[in-house]
C-alpha cells in the first residue's frame, strides 16, 4: 500500500509524527508552501517563553512575544526548513498536487511490503 503524505497547513509535534511521517515509513512526503511543520506551534512557544517574564501582560512583554511569533513561524516553522532537515521530500504548490499525486501513485504501484518473520510466537501466559 503506498504512503503519500502532503501537509497543506499546520503540523506540530506527535500529531506530525504519527500521521504519515518519513519516520513511520510513509513513501513520500510533501507540503506546500503554507504548511507550518515544527516541534510545537509558535503561540504555544511563545507562551512557554512568556512564563520568564514577571508580568507576561506588559506592552513590552507583549511587543517581545508578537516579535517573537513572527520570527518562529518565518524562520522555523517553515515546510522549507523540513524539507533541509528531510522530513519531507519537497514543498510543492498548490496546483502542482493532483499531478503530483498521481506521479507518486504511478511510481508506487508495484511495491512490495516484505514483513519479517518473528522468531517466536506469542504464547499466551
Amino acid at each position: 500500500m503506498p504512503k503519500v503524505t502532503i501537509t497543506v497547513r499546520k503540523s506540530y509535534g506527535g500529531a506530525y509524527a504519527v500521521m504519515g511521517s518519513k519516520q513511520l515509513t510513509a513513501d513520500l512526503n510533501f507540503a506546500w508552501p503554507t504548511a507550518r511543520i515544527a516541534v510545537i506551534g509558535a503561540e504555544g512557544a511563545a507562551q512557554l517563553l512568556m512564563k520568564r517574564f514577571p508580568d507576561p501582560t506588559t506592552p513590552e512583554a507583549q511587543a517581545i512575544k508578537q516579535s517573537f511569533i513572527e520570527n518562529y513561524n518565518l524562520n522555523m516553522a517553515t515546510p522549507w526548513i523540513a524539507a533541509e532537515r528531510g522530513f519531507i521530500d519537497a514543498v510543492i504548490e498548490p496546483h502542482q498536487t493532483r499531478l503530483l499525486l498521481r506521479k507518486a501513485l504511478h511510481l508506487l504501484r508495484d511495491k512490495q511490503v516484505q514483513h519479517v518473520q518473528r522468531k517466536h510466537a506469542l504464547i499466551p501466559i
